[in-house]
C-alpha cells in the first residue's frame, strides 16, 4: 500500500483494540508511510520491509510498534491531541518500546516526516 500524502512506502500495524479511538477512522490497521510518517487508515497489516526498511529499524512491530504510529499519526495537533497521544506513548513504553529513542531516531531520520518531529519530541518531553 502506497501513502495517500506522498506516495512512499509504508508499515502496517494492527492497532490494540484500547487504542483504535485514536487511529484514523477508528480502525484496526493503519499504515504509517516510510517517508513522511504519515498514518492512514489500512485493511491488510504487514510490512513492506524491503522498501521501508528504515522505519522498520526504528520502529518495533506488536503493539507496542502500532500504538506509537497512532501517536505519530496525533501530532499535529498536541493541543487538540494530548490526552491521546499520551495514553498512545504510555501503551507503546508499557509494551517495550523505548519511545525516547524512538522519537530522538525519526526525528534525525526522516527529514520529510509531515510535522517538526524535533520540535514536537521536545514538546512531548513536557508531558510525558
Amino acid at each position: 500500500m502506497a501513502c495517500p500524502e506522498c506516495g512512499g512506502a509504508t508499515v502496517r500495524y494492527v492497532v490494540p483494540e484500547d487504542l483504535r479511538t485514536y487511529a484514523p477512522e477508528s480502525t484496526d490497521v493503519v499504515a504509517l508511510c516510510g517517508d513522511c510518517l504519515h498514518v492512514s487508515p489500512a485493511t491488510v497489516a504487514g510490512a513492506q520491509v524491503d522498501e521501508a526498511k528504515q522505519l522498520v529499524d526504528v520502529i518495533p512491530d506488536g503493539d507496542g510498534g502500532a500504538a506509537l504510529a497512532v501517536a505519530l499519526g496525533l501530532l499535529d495537533s498536541l493541543a487538540l491531541n494530548r490526552s491521546g497521544i499520551v495514553e498512545c506513548l504510555e501503551y507503546a513504553e508499557e509494551s517495550g518500546v523505548d519511545v525516547h529513542l524512538a522519537l530522538d531516531r525519526l526525528a534525525h531520520g526522516f527529514p520529510d516526516a509531515h510535522v517538526d518531529l524535533e520540535r514536537r519530541r521536545s514538546q512531548l518531553t513536557a508531558f510525558f
